[in-house]
Parts: C-alpha cells; structure tokens; sequence
C-alpha cells in the first residue's frame, strides 16, 4: 500500500496553518497572563507578559515569509487563496492581540502602585468573554466553521455594551474618591484593550465566514456605523 504523496503546495499549506495555530496558542496564552496578573496585582508576571510577545512578533514575520513561499509555488484555487488570505490577516489580527496583552500587563504594573479600587465584576466578565471569542474563533478558522464564526460576530455587541457599562462604574469611583483617579484610568485602559482582543477575534470570526463561504460581512454589518 502506498501512500499519496502530498504536493509542495499542500505541504506548504499545512506549514501555514501550523504557524497560525502556533501563534493563536501563545495569543491565548498571554491574555489569560495578563488577566491573571491583573487579579493577582502580580508585577513580575506583568513583566513575563511583555518578554513572551516578542515570540508572537516573530512567528508573523515567519508566517508572512511562508505566505510569499506558498504563492510562488503555484497560483492558488479560489478556495486555498481564501485561506491563504484569512491565514494572512489572522495573524496580523493575533499579534495586534499579543500587542494588547502587552498593555494590559503595563497597566497591571502601575495599577499595583496604588490602593485597588473596589472590584468591578464586568472587567473579568470582559476578560472571560473576550478570551472566549478568540478560541471561538480561531477554532473556527481551522475548522472552516461559518456557523461557529456567526456565533462569535454576534457576541461582540455585549463586549461593547460591557466596556461602556464598565465605563461608567470606574468613573462614579474616580468621582467619588480623587485616589481612585490613576487606577481608574488604568482600569479604563485595561477595559479599552480587552475590547480591542473582542474586535480582533471578530475580524477572524468574519474571515472565516469569507473564507467559507466567500461573502464579506464585515462592512455589511458595520455598514451603519461611523
């Protein structure tokens, strides 16, 4: 019995999906650090956070080399250059992530100079929300599931709706005690970039519905919005 041998293109391919999948993994990885320093007020786990991006950084220069190698091979099928494509711009989308990781440890790091402000539950909702949608949708990346993407697009609204509710409660705070100020504003950072993560795992979510189904709905449903 033999077996099929696999073209350079396809080994290629596979090699693609690897990198990406090895970056989603340390993406993952440093927004659940970067919570956890932020619950721990943990300023050495906060400085690992900011070391370990620079892997991320790497492996997208690596993806990118690999992209140009795969196309110089042969011109891709429809259906191969759609995931050529979604490969391409997850892994900008992933490394922006590990961007933000980074800042949330930064903000941990000044966060733990000051009295903690009074626990504001919708920040770890956000966190496990946002860190949700991403293995959300990377699973359907790789599993070229649209249903599964549609499930994390629609998700992204109550991320919004949180980091304004969040808002809110971390101003009445600064308001009601000027000590809360410099926390507070680190907090509203911290909000900002879990926000950010929850935005960058829907542009892979609305990837993969391109990828599958070869439609594009991120300026569809974002169409009535400035």
């Amino acid at each position: 019995m033999t077996l099929e041998r696999r073209s350079p293109f396809q080994i290629e391919l596979d090699r693609v999906q690897e990198t990406v999948l090895h970056m989603a993994g340390l993406a993952e990885d440093l927004v659940e650090r970067s919570l956890q320093a932020l619950r721990d007020r943990d300023i050495e786990a906060a400085k690992a956070v900011r070391k370990a991006d620079d892997a991320i950084d790497a492996l997208e220069v690596e993806l990118d080399e690999r992209v140009l190698a795969l196309l110089a091979l042969q011109g891709p099928l429809a259906k191969d250059l759609r995931f050529v494509f979604a490969a391409s711009k997850a892994a900008n989308d992933l490394e922006r992530i590990g961007d933000h990781a980074v800042n949330i440890a930064k903000a941990v790091g000044r966060l733990s100079k000051h009295p903690p402000l009074p626990d504001v539950p919708q920040v770890w909702e956000m966190g496990i929300l946002a860190q949700r949608m991403l293995a959300s949708a990377l699973t359907a990346l790789i599993n070229r599931d649209a249903g599964a993407a549609e499930a994390v697009i629609e998700a992204d609204e109550r991320i919004d709706d949180l980091r304004s509710a969040t808002f809110r409660i971390i101003v009445s705070y600064m308001l009601e005690q000027p000590r809360y100020i410099s926390p507070g504003l680190d907090l509203i950072l911290i909000v900002q970039n879990l926000e950010r993560v929850g935005d960058l795992a829907t542009n892979v979510a609305e990837d993969v519905v391109f990828l599958v189904e070869g439609k594009q709905v991120r300026h569809a449903r974002r169409g009535g919005s400035a």
